[in-house]
Order: structure tokens, then sequence, then C-alpha cells
């Protein structure tokens, strides 16, 4: 077995036992390192980066503008110990493989790794795979190439891109708006468009109308047919008012419910593509509520290879950083072998399922797949975390699907008369469940099912068992959640599938955006800052400027421009907008948030701050008064049990709980107390939310667990219990 190295604590002559001859294979992650070290001969030697070792400086620019936007790199803290390691262990290797990523960063971290260690460009040895698995490694390595020096200018030029906006308006925001704030090129992008979906929700005006529903019988069937008002005749009728919708009615008495027409279709649902990068994020998003970066570092592991119990360690899935929904022919046959033998011959479509990518996709690697289907979920799952297994589980279930038959629907459409006015009623019948015996696809409203409607011949007259008429309002567009901006920011081009995860996690670090639920939503920080980006940085926060931009860095990558002309193409109008900036922009005060705790020293209402560490109390008077106390946010509900305060507090899992301030009362809850009680027992309440992320109310008694709609009335609430 080759030897595996990783640890940044171990000395050079522990980490270094390579025999003359050998030959060294550098990895990122001490975690991959474990998994490939698995399928190499006794004369390799596998050792890990930690990630990147060489960086722009954190405390200067690093970019010298005018002598080409030269960058000056260094190595990062705590990575001295392990390029002195990984040169000692080049020194005596008779060849060195550099094993990064197979995309932009990993490129450029193989680069990196070969100027420190001084490797001459006809000793460099790249190897990349998309899975790691014995078969993709051997035939990496029968095939090395040289570094694509493409790539690495590609990287190079996003990294200097953004330390160029992210130095140079940075400053500007401390002095005029807050010290500690910052802008970037990409998350200002983001920032701005969560700011205009809350610009369209305050500003939206709703609209009125009203719906019809018929519950008619046929025959004795205990079950009613709910048909909608469509309007008279073949002309569809809006109902704007209750005006309009009792003259309906009144139309309405007496009527005969005749059968005018029935149509009978047969619809296909072919199977989605197996995920990519954005979709996995989306689905983990609507199935589990993991976060985009919780998502990605959960699907990292699962890459490197986590320990399967008889196996070491074995890489679950191939390369998780990926835009396209490409398939290895080896995969597809895989697959086909595998539905056939799980759910049956029909369940097997005539051809392979082939996909088309986007159109701008990078199509650089496969989609995200197992590696090997022999390894189904339930069979790993031993070994695997909770997590984990959800998302493996997820990855495996879709790629299967994506491979398997449509799926097969027998849809009815009835349209029933009465005195003139159009009912419709619609159904839904899984003939063959298809792909869906695998895998449900999810959406935003949850997820499709049969309708059911019992037969019906034109002509037949249906019994009236009740009419309703309700009273509704146009909604606005919903807040965006994680999976929804993932997915706008993918249709418009900004970023790249490496990057959704941390521009997320950069703006609500940031103070940005708040995550409420699973919605975000900006910040009085985050609108002050975006209008100020607006007024004098358009380009830098214009959805079509970046993403021109990306296309720009993805033809870096192809050959097709020169990364230093990118460059000064984007700089120079840049820094004239930025001495323009410097001299109009006034300074921004942010109205501080009065809390509810008094200063104990002067007796003031304190304000909330944010510091480094997050939200603090501090006394509106400093400097003349200095008092400070720890920020503790509190529920809007009081303690259903003693009537105290409630506390949000964040578990050791950064989890967020609720408990009464009151530490001897026993109140404590994953979910918010709510003010009423419960209509069947008694019992306190908590606010909870359901699939399509509607707010309830739910018992805390765990006998009754009764369920209800705070914002619906009692009619309504007694229709969403049934």
């Amino acid at each position: 077995m080759p030897k595996v190295a990783g640890s940044a604590k171990q000395s050079k002559k522990a980490d270094s036992p390579m025999k003359s001859g050998s030959r060294l294979v550098i990895v990122e992650s001490p975690a991959k390192a474990k998994t490939i070290g698995k399928f190499m001969g006794d004369n390799y030697y596998v050792s890990a980066t930690n990630g990147h070792v060489r960086d722009l400086p954190q405390n200067q620019l690093g970019v010298d503008v005018l002598k080409g936007f030269e960058p000056k790199y260094v190595t990062l803290k705590g990575r001295g110990e392990i390029l002195e390691r990984i040169r000692e262990e080049a020194k005596a290797a008779e060849r060195v493989y550099l094993a990064t990523d197979p995309d932009r960063e990993g490129e450029a971290i193989s680069w990196h790794i070969a100027q420190a260690l001084d490797i001459p460009e006809e000793e460099m040895y790249r190897i990349e795979f998309n899975e790691i698995t014995q078969q993709a490694i051997r035939r990496a390595l029968e095939s090395p190439r040289k570094i694509d020096i493409n790539l690495v200018n590609a990287q190079q030029a996003r990294r200097i891109l953004d330390r160029l906006v992210g130095y140079k308006i940075s400053p500007l925001l401390w002095r005029k708006v807050r010290k500690g704030l910052s802008a970037g090129r990409v998350q200002s992008v983001a920032v701005r468009i969560i700011c205009d979906r809350e610009k369209e929700i305050e500003d939206f005006i709703p609209r009125e109308f009203w719906t019809i529903s018929t519950f008619l019988l046929k025959d004795e069937a205990k079950k009613p047919i709910e048909a909608a008002f469509f309007g008279k005749g073949n002309d569809k009728i809006e109902l704007k008012d209750e005006k309009e919708t009792l003259a309906v009615i009144d139309g309405l008495a007496g009527a005969s419910y005749i059968v005018t027409e029935v149509k009978k279709g047969t619809k296909a649902k072919h199977a989605p593509p197996p995920f990519t990068t954005s979709t996995m994020q989306q689905e983990a998003s609507r199935k589990f509520g993991f976060t985009a970066s919780k998502t990605m570092l959960v699907a990292q592991q699962l890459y490197e290879g986590v320990e399967v119990k008889g196996h070491g360690a074995v890489g679950l899935v191939t390369y998780i950083r990926t835009d396209s929904v490409r398939v290895a022919s080896e995969a597809q046959a895989e697959a086909r072998e595998y539905v056939k033998a799980n759910f049956g011959e029909k369940y097997a479509p005539g051809e392979y399922n082939f996909y088309r990518g986007k159109k701008g996709i990078q199509d650089a690697h496969e989609a995200i797949r197992p590696t090997s289907l022999s390894r189904a979920p339930d069979s790993v799952k031993d070994s695997l975390t909770g997590d984990q297994y959800k998302l493996y589980k997820l990855i495996f279930e879709r790629f299967v699907a994506s491979q398997m038959a449509e799926a097969i629907y027998d849809t009815l459409l009835v349209t029933i008369c009465a005195n003139g006015y159009a009912f419709k009623a619609s159904g839904l019948k899984t003939v063959f469940p298809g792909f869906t015996a695998s895998y449900r696809e999810s959406n935003e409203h949850g997820d499709e099912h049969d309708v059911i409607l019992p037969q019906m011949d034109v002509g037949e007259v249906l019994k009236l068992q009740s009419l309703k008429h309700e009273q509704h309002f146009t909604k606005p567009p919903q807040r965006y959640t994680e999976a929804s901006l993932v997915k706008t920011l993918e249709e418009k081009g900004i970023g790249r599938p490496s990057t959704y995860a941390p521009i997320i996690t950069t703006i609500i670090d940031r103070g940005y955006v708040l995550r409420e639920n699973k919605a975000l939503c900006p910040t009085e920080l985050g609108r002050v800052v975006n209008e100020l980006m607006k007024e004098y940085f358009m380009d830098i926060v214009n959805v079509e400027f970046t993403a021109g931009m990306e296309e720009k860095l993805d033809d870096i990558e192809e050959g097709k421009k020169e990364w230093r002309e990118v460059l000064s193409e984007f700089y120079m109008p840049f820094e004239n907008t930025l001495k323009l900036a410097e001299t109009r922009m006034g300074r921004v005060k942010l109205p501080d948030e009065v809390s509810s705790e008094v200063c104990p020293n002067c007796g003031s209402q304190m304000v909330i701050k944010m510091g480094r560490y997050g939200k603090f109390l501090a006394c509106p008077k400093y400097p003349e008064c200095r008092a400070t106390k720890a920020y503790t946010e509190k529920a809007q509900a009081p303690c259903p049990l003693c009537g105290k305060s409630v506390l949000k507090l964040k578990s050791k899992r950064n989890k967020q709980f609720f408990r009464c301030e009151d530490i001897s009362c026993k109140f404590i809850s994953w979910y918010p107390p709510v003010s009423e009680r419960c209509a069947k027992c008694g019992s306190p309440m908590v606010l909870k939310r359901d699939r399509n992320n509607r707010a309830y109310c739910q018992c805390m008694n765990e006998v009754c667990k009764h369920r209800a709609y705070p914002s619906a009335g009692k009619k309504e609430q007694n229709e969403q219990q049934k």
C-alpha cells in the first residue's frame, strides 16, 4: 500500500519516508489522499496540501496595476510547513503528479504548487479524474498532461477582478457608511437581486378576485367532484368582486348540472436530468432544508471519500462542481442494467436518455452521479452520517431515474354546464410510474399527485351537494430562498457552479441579508449599501454586465481572450467611476435599532450595534457612557407556561431554539411559541411551516397535535384540517 501524508503538524522527517525513485501524487485534502491511496501501488506516495498554498496577501492589494496587473502571491499562513514537507518529498520523487480537482480552482492550485516547488514545465505531470475510483485514477495516470495555463489565467483573472473591486470599494464604504463593510463583484449583484425583489413585494398592490367551486355527486358516491367556475359557454370570466360573484350564484339557482364535454388524453412526463451543482443545491434545499454551503460540504465529503465498512475510504459520487448534464456511456450502461434488475425491463427506455445542457455552460465535467450503482444507499447507510445518507440517496435516486422510462398519465378534463355557466374539473391518474418509481422531483409548490375523477359521460346529470364562493387577493412575489436564488443566479449567468454557495454565505456573513426561516431578506444595511452601489457603481451591480464578465472569463479559459486585456478593459472605466464616487458620495448615517433594554449606568434606552462577533447592546451616549451588554434576541410571544420572555438561542451545532428566560421554567422548543392556545385541548402551541412554506400553529401536546393556520378564518381552517 502507498504511504499517505496530509497533516501540517507532522515533522518533515516523519512526513518524508519516500524511497528514491518513488512517485509523488499531490492532492488538496487528506480525505482525498486517503481514498486515492487505496488505488496506488507501493511505489506511489500521496500527499495533501490542505487546499490552496498561495494567494494574494490579506493586508494589501497585491496587484501591480501599472505592470499589467501583475499579482503578488504569498504563502498562506499555516502552509509553510506543508510546502516544506512536500518540497522534501518532491526532491526524493522520480516524478510528481499534480492531482488537484478538475476545474479552474484545481488547475490553479496545481500551478501554484508547481511554482512553489520550482517544477520545470517539461516535468509537470497534471492528472485529472471526475471520480475517485481505481479505474478512473489508473486511466488518469496513463495520460498525464501539462498544466492548462488558460484555466489558470481564467482563475487568476477572477481572483484579481474580485480583489480590485473589494479592495478599492470597501475602504470607501468604511469612510462613508460604516467601518468593516465590504463590497464584492458578484456578491453585490446577488444583494441587488434580493433588494429588488423586496422592493417588488413592498410596492405590490393586491388585486381582488373571487372563485366559485361546486361540489357535485355522481349517483350515491360519497366523495364529491369539485369543479371550478370557468365562465359562460366557451368564454372565460374572471370574477373581480363580490357583486359579479353573487350575480353568477343567483343565476345558478335551481340549475341542473349537466356534463357537456369529456376530454380524455394521455400525458407523458420525461425523467429529469441527473444533478448539476445548481439543481443539487436547489433540491437539497427544498427536500431537506439544507443551505447551499451545507450541501456542498456534504457533497465534497461524498466525493473525496468516506469510510465504508469492509471497503475502507470510498469516493461515492463524481465531481460535484459542474454545470453539465452529460453522462459517460459506461455509467448509462450500468444504470440500464440496474433499472432492469430492480424495476423490470419495461422501466428501461428503448434508447439511452440524453439531456441537452443550457446555453453557455462550460460542460467540462459529467453530471453528478454515484461512482458505482453497486453501492445502493441502504447498503452503506451505517457508514454515513445522517446528512451524508440523505444527500447520497438523493443523488443516487435522481441518477437512476434519469435513465428510466417516461411516466405515463391518463388525463381527464370534464366540462359541466348549469344555466349557461361552465365549470371544469380535471383529473390525473398514473398509468405507468416510469422514473417516478425511483424518484419524485419536487418544486416550490410541492410534488404532483394523482387526482382521481369517476367515469362521467356527456349528458349525465350530477347532483349539487354544495356551492362555495371565496374572496382572494393576488399575492406579491415570494422572497428568494437559497434554492430560488441559486436558480436565478444560474439563469442570469451570475457566478459558476463553484461560486453559488460562497456568494450566499458571504452576503449573510456581511450582514447584508438575513435568513428568516428559508427566506432571504435584505437588512437595512444591505439596502443602504445596495442603493450606494446602484448610484455610484452601476456596472458592478448590473446583472448583464456581471454575466458578460463571466463569459469573458470563460473566453480566457478557452484561449479566446488574453487575461490581462480583459482586466484592462474592466479597470480603466472602473478607476474613473471610483474617483467620481470618492468626490460625490456623501456620508451616510445608519440609524441604530433601539432595544427594550435600559443602560445600567445612565438609564438610556440601549441600541443594537453590529460588532466583530455579531450583535451587542451599547449605550447611545457613547463615548460619554461606554456601557455594553450581550445581545439576546427574544421571541414575539411570551412563554406559554409562565408568561415571561422567550429567548432565541443557538445550539452547539448552530441550530436556533427557544427557551424561557427563567431557567427554572420548563419551556424549551425548536419552534417559536405563539400566544394562541390549542382550540381542542388548551395546550401551548408553536409556529411551524409546512412543505409549501405556509405558517401554521401546532399543538405541543404529543397526544393532540392539532394544527391551525393563523392567517385563515375558521371556515378556511376547517377546510385545511380536512
